[in-house]
């Protein structure tokens, strides 16, 4: 089975997340997406994030008419903060039967360099890459290699971050959330 890590702080899942994963799970070769959910990003500040168990109950809630999507807490298990490679290797142990590959934004593939071990997940993963509105350039090498996979998704420049702001200003955002996510959020009083 080929499944596509989609990794996030989902900090809340939105439709942007939602609509990119069942893209890539209905117009690419990967049979299923799973939405890992990441405890600690090393490149995010760790006060901002909801609980674990929070986050994780917000993708099940988005995820659960969408066949093709699961949640996933592998990284729940690993050692903090997270590094890709770690996950991976992980998951290779864990389920040898299945061909695992990354689905990343183009911003981040063009900080890709930068990953702990980026050319070990190179050699062994491929990496499919949505488009993303942003600025620079990912280095010419990347762009060409073999193993990454450019995918004509929609462009969804919707941000967590923007819906935490507008939810803390009482702004109605419920188009940006599945219906059950915004039901959760509000229920909980979570970013206000």
């Amino acid at each position: 089975m080929k499944v596509g890590l989609y990794f996030g702080t989902f900090n809340p899942i939105h439709m942007g997340h939602i609509i990119i994963a069942n893209h890539m799970a209905e117009y690419s070769d990967l049979d299923e997406i799973w939405m890992v959910v990441t405890p600690h990003n090393p490149f995010k500040k760790k006060s901002s994030l909801l609980d674990n168990h929070h986050r994780l109950e917000m993708v099940y809630l988005a995820t659960q008419d969408f066949e093709k999507l699961k949640p996933c807490d592998i990284e729940f298990k690993l050692p903090q903060p997270n590094y890709t490679i770690n996950t991976l290797v992980h998951l290779q142990e864990k389920y040898p039967n299945h061909k695992f590959s990354l689905i990343m934004g183009e911003d981040n593939l063009k900080g890709f360099h930068k990953w702990k071990n980026h050319e070990l997940i190179l050699e062994a993963h491929d990496i499919y890459v949505y488009p993303r509105l942003s600025e620079g350039v990912t280095e010419t090498q990347l762009k060409d290699h073999p193993k990454i996979h450019p995918v004509n998704a929609p462009i969804m420049e919707i941000s967590s971050t923007a819906i935490r702001k507008a939810i803390s200003e009482h702004k109605n955002c419920k188009p940006l959330l599945a219906p059950p996510v915004w039901n959760y959020i509000d229920e909980m009083n979570f970013y206000k």
